[in-house]
């Protein structure tokens, strides 16, 4: 049997490969995104599929949206944004400010 390693350990190995700094920033964006979906659906009362039809989309794709599973286009976040009655923003930030 091979030996333990600490959860930090395995993951500044895998951190260290190539592009795999690019492939977590871009999970990272996904499930926030999808995360402040979930949030102000909840806030609204709204299911899933009922945010989907605001939005014109199919609750597959809602649901998928706020595991992280998509990365979303603009013109789907405005319509998003739009059924959750708020306006989208987005925003560039310095690297050394951004969390």
């Amino acid at each position: 049997m091979g030996e333990r390693r600490t959860w930090a350990d395995k993951r500044a190995e895998i951190m260290s490969r190539p592009g795999a700094g690019a492939a977590y920033e871009a999970a990272r964006i996904r499930f926030e995104l999808g995360e402040a979906v979930r949030l102000r659906r909840e806030q609204l009362g709204l299911t899933q599929t009922e945010l989907a039809e605001r939005a014109g989309l199919k609750q597959p794709a809602v649901a998928r949206f706020e595991a992280g599973g998509t990365m979303p286009t603009i013109p789907m976040l405005e319509r998003l944004a739009e059924a959750l009655e708020m306006r989208l923003s987005v925003q560039f930030q310095p690297l050394r400010d951004a969390s």
